[in-house]
């Protein structure tokens, strides 16, 4: 049987419709994509910057963990070889010479002296990139803070002949040793001050002065720390305060904790809210002034007079 073909159209419904874009539309189409694609780029460009400021700056963070490594290593182990090698020299001197074993005895003390200070140091360094430093606001007797500061570094001021004044502008009488009470954590502030007056001893050409001065001013104390030694370049200020820094004037390898001294001090004083400046001149000396607000918190407790930065220190000559 032969089969008959249909000669009946499909219905409307039955195709689907294949409209046709106007040469308008497809421009319209084309410069959106084009848009679309630009945006892409530009987007894929920033996110290469930015990858490419990251990958600089854990660079340039291995290159300061590693300089600061390779510092600190040195200023740890340099003090222990000394101690250990002063300590074998005292036990082989003869009984008759004292005066031999004092002079040893003063060396020792000086490399135990600056490495205590390195340890304080590296121990905030440590807790604040734990994240676990904290200010503990005590009532704290400032007067007796920076006589003890000061105290400590005694010998290393015969050391070098360096005079040192203080200039107490504190509310009450300086002369009868008034307590000035003042809101804030004790060990940070002796820390700082024990920092910047490391700095101008290390910085200060032998038999010179250094001044530190003491105020208080709109609620904030103010310490100020003079010294009249080597200075610092003007291309230096803007960095001496970061991390593991070291300032490069001349200065050698006696001259430990420069960068990592100040960087700290930097940290602390952020950490207490307040704020460090420095003046300073090649060859005529530097003057670094912090400010600390009193701490708002309500207190109780009183911070212990005593000389806790450093390790006391007898008469030794």
């Amino acid at each position: 049987m032969k089969r008959e073909e249909s000669n009946i159209a499909p219905s409307t419904a039955e195709c689907p419709r294949h409209a046709a874009l106007s040469d308008a539309e497809l421009l319209e189409e084309l410069r959106r994509r084009i848009m679309r694609t630009n945006q892409t780029v530009e987007e894929l460009t920033s996110l290469n910057e930015e990858l490419r400021i990251v990958n600089k700056k854990l660079e340039e963070s291995e290159e300061l963990k590693s300089h600061f490594i390779s510092n600190i290593t040195n200023e740890i182990i340099n003090p222990f070889t000394s101690i250990l090698g002063l300590s074998r020299a005292i036990l082989s001197v003869d009984k008759e010479s004292w005066k031999k074993v004092i002079s040893m005895v003063a060396l020792i003390h000086a490399e135990a002296f600056s490495l205590d200070f390195q340890f304080r140091n590296i121990f905030f360094a440590a807790k604040l990139e734990a994240g676990e430093a904290r200010p503990e606001v005590l009532n704290s007797n400032i007067r007796a803070l920076v006589e003890g500061v000061v105290e400590s570094f005694r010998f290393e001021l015969r050391k070098k002949r360096l005079n040192l004044s203080v200039v107490d502008s504190l509310p009450g009488r300086p002369q009868d040793a008034e307590p000035f009470m003042f809101k804030s954590d004790p060990a940070y502030i002796k820390l700082i001050l024990a920092n910047l007056l490391s700095n101008a001893v290390n910085f200060s050409y032998e038999g010179g002065d250094i001044e530190i001065a003491c105020a208080l001013r709109d609620n904030r104390l103010v310490l100020r720390v003079r010294d009249y030694g080597t200075g610092i370049a003007p291309e230096q200020l803007s960095s001496i305060f970061d991390r593991f820094k070291r300032g490069d004037n001349g200065i050698n390898s006696v001259n430990r904790g420069h960068g990592l001294g100040l960087s700290v001090s930097k940290a602390v004083i952020d950490l207490l809210e307040g704020q460090i400046t420095v003046e300073s001149e090649p060859g005529v000396g530097s003057v670094f002034e912090i400010q600390i607000p009193e701490a708002t918190t309500p207190v109780e407790g009183f911070a212990s007079e005593a000389n806790e930065i450093f390790f006391d220190d007898e008469e030794i000559f």
